[in-house]
């Protein structure tokens, strides 16, 4: 017999529980004079337990919500209600029905703090009729583990919200940590009392202490049916509202809101929480089999937009990957105009590595462009994709997110998202969401470390944060090495995105063989001790290994760690700590109920990794599978040649580490025609650290076409893995540029005078950044040119030519390398008379050429202004830029 997929069956048992308690709905009789009240406990009745009461008043019509926690309450009473276009639904309320029903949520998820998830939770269904007689449900559940509402218009039409009633209202005394609202969700953490928190809006999710307990407001299942939200306040008050952000959220029929969610409980109890995840849809993508949760090495934090658009660059990421078993690089902004990405995705997989690439969320903001996209993406093998500058949480963006969502899954294509809103259950729906940023992360040089101590408790809470730390190479970190190390546990993330330089990896031995052990899925977490702005110290398991962090502010001390989370039985645990000298690994071997004592930093930390003391177990570290990372250079790099002429290039291969590696051999590939003398370098076996150094002679016919050529060099080895023998390739290009006859090119003349807006005048090479020499390969509208000059505006050049050339050529434009942005215009001046320019250009235009009488001209100056819209971006080529002698 056939079944139908496990997904639509638990949605159509989710529906038709809805249905029956909608059947069930008991009549309450409307006194509209008398208050009437209704409570909802939590399963599992506690004298401890949450209790969730709706009270109404008889004279208003209006309804609030009052939270107790055993006899404390922890949210006294706060309105509830919304108001559409056609009618208030906040006051003159008359109750209707009432149904009960308890609700099970047991479901795997990929990411998150632990993959088995099973929760019982009371539902109650009040069902009222307000203005015009609309029809107004409030829905509640109450968990062990917090409070949800939301409304349901049943007899909704076309119509708009136009705003909730919703609040929480805090008890006189409770503390807030909170962080500013704005769409990205980057702003930092302050602590106040929570009536003393300034007058405007903050962003989910927000934490209150109430006493002895803690309480986190977020929401659950916002989608394009709705609005994002965020909480408004008024100084002196203790009244946190439920914003929106639209004016009017447009609906289309029968419909119901996203969860308002109040996290109730000790801090161990919140952090520990799946409550947001508990209430959003369950996941919509029947086939997972392709999600695969992993470490990333990132080269942003390390290198910027000059890093992603090199390819041996991005090459010696994966090589790292390869090397320590992490599964991803991502190639982060600029990237996008470079050819080579097909190269790096299947140079990468042969590596065993998937590569993640960057995009603007604009880059796939309509239906053409994401199947455009997403299709390419596709057929080049990337494995996902970091999709930036979301900003908004309006209804369109909200919208988008359906549609990307979609459209990723389908393509199977893993998710990171930045510049985004908070995860509130959007990993549960769609699980090959692997992280979002909202956070304000390791990009930012001035986290402090009461941030970074808040955090755990608040916005990573609800959902997997792309923090993006081990930043080692950074100077001004708020925390210790073994800190840093530290927050590969304390920071949940399914996509854990390291961002540190590989030398400063490599200096830290123990960070590096420790964040080869560390997962990004987890089994259980528990919180072991902490409170924010003062100390996060988590433990968390993945099969019989669990792994500690800890991070504290302040001065210098001996951490002592409760070890209650182990199981029976004697265990070994392996601590990374900051040492005299560098990181330091210390074994021990303790039972639970064990206390770990750890001597750390001031605003410092600790790593730490437990297994089982089974008989012969000297390690809790476990074998990863490697690829041997390798160097190979060609000298030189790039060179010039006339037609007829020769060249000489060297080779060095090595094998960096995890050697020796065997049948080696480097080989050099002239273009058809060219005679190469050399028979390249080969080793039967070549250890770690021995390099093999060959070279070639090659010599240009005297018929070989003008222009640039690349010429290989391909070095091949073997390792063996899992009993099997693996060759990978190693390729580089050494660039030939043979010299038309007849032509001098301006980035060989000396400048009589030269001002750039940025760095200066490069030859050969586009502007790059502030410095010398750091330019890219000249391009304009995907043409590369091998000689030219690259320029930012204002920029002006000069140079002698005493009557020496009859003509002056160049292809003049933006480079690619500010993608598509920046506008300039060129100028070209003879002996102090305009001879030539150019309309306005912008990034993504095609060249415009430039062909100029230079009959008796002693003197050229070149200029690029900025377009009339300021000098942002504005990276100007004059690319091919030839001087042609007289005669």
């Amino acid at each position: 017999m056939n079944q139908a997929p496990l997904g639509f069956r638990s949605r159509l048992s989710a529906t038709l529980a809805v249905i029956l308690g909608l059947l069930a709905l008991i009549p309450l009789p409307a006194h509209a004079a008398e208050d009437r009240s209704w409570s909802t406990s939590q399963p599992h009745a506690s004298p401890h337990g949450l209790t969730a009461t709706v009270s109404l008043d008889g004279a208003t019509g209006t309804l609030s919500l009052t939270v107790r926690k055993g006899s404390t309450t922890v949210l006294e009473p706060a309105p509830v209600g919304l108001v559409t276009d056609s009618a208030d639904l906040s006051s003159g309320l008359r109750p209707q029905g009432r149904a009960d029903r308890r609700v099970r949520e047991k479901y795997t998820a990929l990411t998150g703090k632990r993959r088995d998830r099973d929760t019982l939770m009371n539902e109650t269904r009040l069902s009222f009729t307000g203005a015009r007689e609309r029809r107004l449900d409030l829905v509640i559940r109450v968990s062990g583990e917090g409070v949800a509402y939301r409304y349901v218009l049943p007899d909704a039409k076309r119509e708009a919200v136009r705003g909730e009633a919703s609040a929480f209202q805090l008890p006189e005394g409770a503390t807030a940590w909170l962080t500013r609202y704005e769409a990205s969700h980057e702003q930092p953490h302050t602590q106040s009392a929570a009536t003393a928190a300034p007058t405007g809006s903050f962003g989910y999710p927000a934490l209150f202490q109430v006493g002895n307990s803690y309480v986190l407001l977020s929401e659950s299942g916002v989608d394009g049916r709705y609005s994002g939200g965020r909480l408004n306040h008024r100084s002196g008050s203790g009244r946190y509202t439920v914003g929106l952000a639209d004016p009017e959220v447009r609906i289309d029929g029968p419909s119901a809101t996203p969860w308002r969610a109040a996290v109730i409980g000790s801090l161990a109890r919140v952090t520990g929480s799946t409550l947001t995840d508990d209430l959003a849809p369950p996941s919509r993508v029947e086939d997972t089999s392709w999600i695969r949760p992993g470490t990333v090495a990132w080269s942003w934090l390390a290198g910027g937009r000059p890093a992603q658009r090199n390819l041996e660059t991005q090459q010696t990421f994966v090589d790292y990957s390869a090397a320590h078993g992490w599964p991803y690089t991502l190639v982060d902004e600029g990237w996008a105009t470079e050819k080579w990405m097909p190269e790096l995705v299947d140079y990468a997989a042969s590596r065993g590595v998937g590569i993640l690439a960057w995009l603007r969320w604009t880059d796939l903001d309509t239906p053409a462009e994401r199947e455009t996209t997403l299709t390419r993406m596709n057929e080049w093998g990337v494995s996902g994709l970091k999709i930036d500058f979301i900003g908004s949480e309006a209804q369109d963006r909200r919208r988008w997110y359906d549609d990307i969502l979609a459209a990723t899954a389908a393509h199977k294509l893993l998710v990171t998202f930045h510049g985004s809103t908070v995860p509130n259950g959007m990993q549960r729906t769609w699980p090959h969401v692997m992280t979002l940023e909202a956070v304000r992360g390791a990009e930012y040089r001035n986290v402090s470390i009461g941030d970074m101590t808040t955090v755990p408790f608040t916005r990573n809470v609800v959902g997997s944060m792309d923090y993006t730390p081990m930043a080692f190479h950074r100077g001004g970190r708020a925390l210790s090495d073994a800190g840093e190390l530290a927050l590969a546990v304390v920071y949940e993330s399914g996509f854990q995105h390291f961002a540190g330089s590989l030398d400063a990896y490599r200096k830290r031995p123990e960070a590096e063989r420790f964040l080869e052990q560390t997962p990004t899925v987890w089994d259980d977490t528990r919180l072991v001790s902490g409170r924010p702005r003062a100390e996060a110290t988590f433990a968390r398991r993945r099969g019989d290994r669990w792994f500690l962090g800890s991070i504290v502010a302040g001065g210098g001390r001996e951490q002592h760690v409760p070890l209650r989370f182990l199981g029976t039985g004697r265990w070994l645990v392996e601590t990374v700590r900051d040492g005299v000298d560098g990181l330091v690994r210390e074994a021990r071997r303790v039972r639970r109920g064990d206390t770990l004592k750890v001597p750390v930093p001031a605003h410092g930390g600790f790593a730490a990794v437990a297994c089982p003391a089974r008989p012969g177990v000297t390690s809790c570290y476990r074998p990863v599978h490697r690829v041997p990372p390798s160097t190979l250079a060609v000298t030189p790099a790039r060179t010039e040649v006339r037609p007829g002429g020769t060249i000489t290039l060297d080779g060095r291969f090595v094998v960096d580490e995890f050697g020796p590696v065997t049948d080696v051999t480097v080989q050099a590939d002239a273009p058809h025609g060219w005679d190469v003398e050399g028979a390249g370098g080969s080793a039967a076996t070549l250890d770690e650290g021995r390099p093999l150094s060959p070279n070639w002679r090659i010599a240009i016919p005297r018929d070989a076409a003008p222009g640039g050529l690349d010429v290989p060099v391909t070095a091949r080895y073997s390792f063996v893995r899992d009993g099997r023998t693996v060759t990978v390739t190693k390729v580089r290009k050494a660039r030939v540029f043979v010299r038309p006859p007849g032509v001098d090119y301006l980035s060989d003349v000396p400048f009589t005078a030269a001002s750039n807006g940025h760095g200066p005048v490069e030859r050969d090479t586009s502007n790059g950044g502030d410095n010398g020499g750091d330019g890219n390969p000249l391009h304009i509208n995907g043409v590369m040119y091998d000689k030219g000059l690259g320029m930012h505006a204002p920029a002006s050049l000069t140079v002698r030519l005493d009557g020496a050339y009859g003509r002056f050529t160049a292809q003049v434009g933006v480079d690619d390398e500010v993608n598509g942005k920046g506008k300039v215009t060129f100028e070209v001046v003879a002996d102090g008379r305009v001879v030539a320019t150019s309309p306005p250009l912008r990034g993504g235009d095609p060249p415009h050429g430039i062909d100029v009488d230079l009959t008796g001209v002693r003197e050229l100056t070149l200029r690029v202004g900025d377009g009339g819209d300021g000098v942002t971006f504005d990276h100007a080529d004059w690319g091919d830029a030839r001087l042609i002698p007289v005669g």
